[in-house]
């Protein structure tokens, strides 16, 4: 049986696809994605399913994602689906349909917080100094 592997990565979340031949169900955490909380990140997830359009109605996807927040995971499951659905047909169309709607389904987004910094309570903000 095919069976495709791929991952997806946004901020400390990471989120592993497995696409394998099915009835067309997607799940995410064992929980299927049409009744996923918020309905934010269920839009997010559903875009690459949305623009496979047919091509999925034969595959099962099973995402195990974990670490971040939810819309972290959520573009790490986006990116996972889209990957995965691409190495599993090998669908050269596929991938430049995803390319030309947002190009971080298929590369993941390498930005990461600031460290913190002394004297100031984040990266950049830092103690206003007075000299009166």
């Amino acid at each position: 049986m095919k069976v495709a592997t791929a991952s997806g990565k946004r901020k400390t979340a990471i989120a592993r696809a497995t696409v394998m031949r099915g009835k067309g169900r997607v799940r995410v955490n064992h929980i299927p994605v049409e009744i996923m909380t918020p309905e934010l990140v269920r839009l997010k997830v559903m875009e690459p399913l949305r623009l496979a359009g047919k091509r999925i109605e034969t595959l099962d996807i099973d995402i195990n994602v974990q670490g971040g927040g939810i819309m972290g995971q959520a573009d790490a499951v986006r990116t996972a689906i889209a990957r995965g659905l691409v190495q599993y047909t090998g669908d050269q169309e596929l991938e430049a349909i995803y390319r030309d709607y947002d190009r971080t389904l298929m590369v993941p987004d390498t930005r990461r917080k600031l460290p913190k910094k002394p004297l100031g309570r984040g990266a950049r903000k830092k103690r206003q100094k007075s000299y009166r």
